[in-house]
């Protein structure tokens, strides 16, 4: 090729080469217009990781569009309660909410299925059924008859029993216990004979104090230490059977989220199953420091009684029972969770059931 012929060439090239990149910049722009959310929250400013997991999705989501796609975070109160959430985001108020599906089960137990329910997975467990045992998807069929698309947004871990005012050794002392306690676990507690309580988080400790209510639950360790329980309840039981590995959720209006262009929607399903991740994270790294502070301000650490766990364990399978007798929807959710669950159990009670074990018995020995 010679010179002239070449750089006659190259020149169109270039010619065309910039013509393709003005073209493309406009492009760009059309999939990541300006859009800006609001997101209600289910939990108060003072509760940083699991209020501040709305905002880490936010700011991802910020970072990622150069800051088109913006979602403006909200916390309980701000602008609904925080058991009104879900509502106001069905019902376009806002765009979104941070919320514990568990906690609109009296609208239909089938609510509280994807968030958690007694006796149900772990936090590992409850992962692999959401994003690879068809969770998300099989939950999603019924939060579009709410007018709801849902995401998992956190996970807590396996939660404490709750603070109570007095110790609570046998079934015998449930008998009248009025309890603050989510989703419907209290249904089951009620079959032996709790009185419980829906109190949104920022309400709980008032009504602890006052005595309207005998004992609470909440997350674990690091919030409730934040809460202050420990000041008007001394007696701190576990595990919280009812919440072996809660899901918090991310739940947007179905038309605000099928409005999006494809790649937004495609970036919320990133941010939000990373924020899924961090969440526990950050639990599984402040609870330890928090429970040794705990403790150390007077905190009773007690275990709920084989005979209590055993007790509650045959309730819950009643009322699964007769949910499943007469909603379809639960009766599918449901036994999809418990068909897993078999195989769940029977492999972690092999690898990590026992290594974790011996690391335990190590550090009860002072050896780690």
């Amino acid at each position: 090729m010679d010179r002239r012929s070449f750089l006659t060439k190259a020149a169109v090239g270039g010619t065309l080469g910039g013509a393709a990149a003005t073209l493309a910049a406009p492009a760009l722009a059309q999939s990541m217009p300006k859009v800006t959310w609001r997101l209600t929250s289910s939990f108060p400013k003072s509760l940083d990781t699991i209020y501040g997991a709305a905002e880490v999705l936010s700011q991802m989501l910020s970072e990622a569009t150069d800051g088109n796609f913006q979602i403006q975070v909200f916390a309980a109160g701000e602008i609904v309660g925080g058991l009104q959430a879900a509502d106001a985001a069905a019902a376009g108020t806002v765009e979104a909410c941070h919320t514990v599906a568990y906690y609109y089960w009296g609208k239909d137990p089938t609510w509280a299925l994807a968030a958690d329910v007694p006796f149900a997975l772990n936090a590992r467990g409850m992962n692999a059924w959401q994003y690879h045992g068809g969770g998300i998807d099989l939950y999603n069929e019924f939060m579009a008859e709410q007018g709801l698309f849902a995401l998992p947004g956190g996970n807590t871990g396996a939660q404490m029993g709750g603070w109570f005012r007095k110790e609570i050794n046998t079934v015998a002392d449930m008998k009248g216990l009025k309890m603050r306690v989510g989703g419907f676990a209290g249904k089951v507690m009620e079959r032996l004979g709790v009185v419980p309580q829906q109190i949104a988080g920022g309400d709980i400790y008032p009504a602890l104090e006052k005595g309207t209510i005998d004992g609470t639950e909440w997350v674990g360790p690091y919030d409730d230490e934040k809460l202050g329980f420990y000041k008007v309840a001394p007696y701190y039981y576990y595990p919280g059977w009812w919440e072996g590995g809660p899901t918090v959720h991310f739940m947007f209006n179905k038309a605000a989220y099928e409005g999006l262009p494809k790649v937004y929607q495609s970036l919320l399903h990133t941010a939000a199953r990373a924020t899924d991740a961090d969440m526990l994270q950050k639990y599984d790294w402040k609870n330890p420091k928090a429970l040794k502070s705990l403790i150390a301000n007077g905190a009773q650490l007690r275990p709920f009684s084989q005979e209590i766990l055993s007790a509650c364990f045959d309730a819950a399978n009643e009322v699964y029972a007769e949910m499943e007798a007469s909603n379809p929807m639960f009766k599918k959710i449901w036994g999809s969770i418990k068909d897993f669950r078999a195989e769940h159990y029977l492999w972690a009670q092999v690898a990590d059931y026992n290594y974790d074990t011996f690391m335990m018995i190590q550090q009860r020995a002072g050896k780690l």
